[in-house]
């Protein structure tokens, strides 16, 4: 059941909400945290952990993708960024951090967005796409790789060819069917049955959208409209799908997908504004098997940006929809996932946090969390 409210004579639109506009409700059991499992699997591979590192420069090099990797996280790294545009991009990253803020406090400078653009104009190589991902893959965790819509045709063949694991296509906003009248768009649906590795596409943020990536045979769909921290999307494009109600609506098409297929689950994975460990959990109880972070990590000690956070939209060469941010840094990324944690605010313990969410509520697994009961809380204070 939806409901529609009336916002003027000409126009209607459906009720939507944040994550900070729900809240999880204790039942009458609890649980020991330690017994909590936070276990996750996609197609073949397995993860102690429901984290997937974000295809950010901020957040993942191969140095801090092998590093989740092994405490039991998905890294999955840009390879339209930094690491495969330059053979050694620590100058440019440290020339990134080093841009001056803008002057009145703000994330927003148009001289730090100009030189983005500048850094990122360097053309993408495909012998630093093959070392890059062979780096992972020689460290013993699961590779993963993105590329966007636009770029997926140019370098999937070289991706697939180092080895990749899974494959990632992420945008801002990723349909099963791309009109254009000007460029032969890609098939998903074709692409996705060609390919011998699972692929993991978004972001969605609807029912309808998100029916239609399932049906290209994606193994995953990621829910989020380019938000998060460094994203503008909403002020500029005035595009916004409040993620509570996002991840609902997706974790219904996956029910409705599971039935129309006859038992094939495709994963929901959030992506976009959890920057804290409470919205980790509540992206959980709305139905996301596993959730894409960002700014979360961005905040680890091993991130390549030591506290600052930019995204693909920040240097888009004609229409940048997102800032280099300052988020700090809390600790070594074991200490941000597990603890031990000095932090009240949510940035460090993520796990321990969901462990000690779900053990409070009484489920033992994600799956089983998922049904956990949630009230309509609209944020009032810290």
């Amino acid at each position: 059941m939806t409901y529609e409210i009336e916002i003027g004579r000409g126009k209607r639109g459906l009720r939507a909400y944040s994550l900070d506009d729900v809240a999880i409700v204790p039942n009458r059991r609890t649980r020991d945290p330690r017994d909590v499992s936070v276990n996750w699997q996609i197609d073949a591979y397995q993860f102690s952990t429901p984290i997937v590192g974000a295809p950010m420069d901020s957040v993942m090099s191969p140095e801090s993708a092998i590093a989740l990797g092994r405490l039991g996280g998905l890294g999955v790294l840009n390879l339209e960024g930094l690491w495969t545009r330059y053979e050694d991009p620590r100058p440019v990253l440290a020339e990134i951090v080093a841009l001056e803020a803008a002057q009145d406090g703000a994330h927003f400078s148009p001289a730090v967005t100009r030189r983005l653009q500048e850094l990122y104009s360097a053309p993408i190589q495909p012998e630093l796409i093959t070392s890059r991902l062979a780096e992972i893959r020689d460290a013993g965790v699961t590779v993963a790789g993105a590329l966007t819509p636009q770029r997926t045709q140019e370098h999937y063949k070289t991706v697939v060819a180092a080895g990749v694991d899974i494959f990632v296509i992420r945008g801002t906003t990723v349909s099963a069917e791309h009109v254009s009248k000007t460029t032969e768009p890609l098939n998903l649906k074709q692409f996705i049955y060609e390919l011998d590795v699972p692929v993991i596409v978004g972001g969605a943020a609807g029912y309808t959208p998100a029916l239609h990536l399932m049906r290209t045979g994606a193994a995953g769909v990621l829910v989020g409209f380019g938000g998060g921290a460094t994203g503008t999307t909403r002020r500029q494009l005035g595009i916004h799908a409040p993620m509570a109600t996002a991840i609902s609506d997706v974790a219904a098409a996956r029910r409705d997908y599971l039935d129309e297929s006859g038992g094939r689950y495709v994963h929901v994975i959030a992506d976009g504004g959890m920057g804290t460990s409470g919205d980790i959990v509540k992206a959980v109880a709305m139905g996301a098997d596993a959730v894409m972070l960002g700014t979360a990590l961005a905040r680890a000690n091993e991130a390549p940006g030591q506290g600052w956070h930019w995204g693909a939209e920040a240097h888009h060469e004609t229409s940048p929809r997102g800032d280099r941010a300052y988020v700090g840094t809390v600790g070594p990324m074991k200490q941000v996932l597990f603890g031990p944690s000095s932090h009240t605010n949510g940035t460090s313990n993520l796990i321990g946090a969901l462990r000690r969410s779900m053990a409070t509520t009484g489920y033992s697994d994600l799956k089983e969390f998922q049904r956990v009961d949630v009230v309509v809380s609209p944020y009032e204070s810290v």
